[in-house]
């Protein structure tokens, strides 16, 4: 086994929650992933905290996987998958957190592999005038964003501290924008300065406009997922 191998590795554990396939490094988690909740302890919980239902020998009180409240079988009887948790099935959610996790399927199901798959842009780093075609992509371990052109550069996204999306098409009545680049900046290890660095989708590549539209509208997800993941 390779050293990426061996740091990409992961181990099937078991939760009072259910099943999870998790990487056997902490830090080799994804940059998306939430940590599972403490579950509120019964005795704090003699009613349902969405309909106020009294517990008892027959209304039996549920936790939902994602948010860790107590619920009765009603309030919490969906089961949605929650990549976010890494579980290997779907889960028992409340209907807010359902609802919530059901948004984020998209996100897994289409817009991660979006990402891997990649999109080519103008790069400019810093104040430089100039900008290099280059072919970015996220990693397949979700951990860093990899820019392939004459240079190489490989951003770790935990270390990504502000992402712009540039639109362009906005009209005071209300007209339809268009992803056009992105400015982000992050730190570098080992500095505690932040570098900026600019994506512009070519205009010389008309079959590619879409492409990298798709992949910028990722990225602002995938920046949302980041945002919340910090803020746990």
């Amino acid at each position: 086994m390779s050293g990426c191998e061996a740091r990409d590795a992961k181990k099937l554990v078991r939760s009072p929650s259910g099943l999870r396939m998790v990487p056997e490094l902490r830090s080799a988690r994804s940059p998306f992933g939430l940590d599972e909740p403490p579950w509120v302890p019964d005795k704090e919980c003699p009613r349902c905290m969405q309909c106020d239902t009294k517990f008892d020998f027959i209304t039996r009180k549920h936790h939902c996987r994602r948010c860790g409240k107590c619920f009765c079988d009603k309030c919490c009887s969906k089961k949605v998958p929650l990549p976010r948790m890494c579980f290997v099935d779907p889960v028992r959610q409340c209907a807010e957190c359902a609802l919530i996790s059901q948004k984020e399927t998209e996100f897994y199901d289409k817009q991660l592999k979006v990402l891997m798959n990649g999109a080519t842009f103008f790069v400019t780093l810093g104040s430089s005038d100039k900008s290099e075609l280059m072919v970015c992509r996220l990693s397949n371990n979700q951990r860093y964003l990899v820019l392939d052109g004459d240079s190489h550069y490989e951003i770790e996204i935990v270390q990504i501290s502000t992402v712009q999306i540039l639109t362009e098409g906005f009209t005071p009545g209300g007209g339809n924008t268009r992803a056009i680049g992105m400015v982000l900046q992050y730190k570098v290890p080992g500095s505690e300065e932040l570098t900026q660095m600019k994506f512009t989708a070519g205009e010389d590549f008309s079959c590619n406009k879409k492409l990298s539209a798709s992949w910028l509208a990722a990225m602002h997800k995938a920046t949302k997922l980041l945002y919340e993941s910090r803020d746990q």
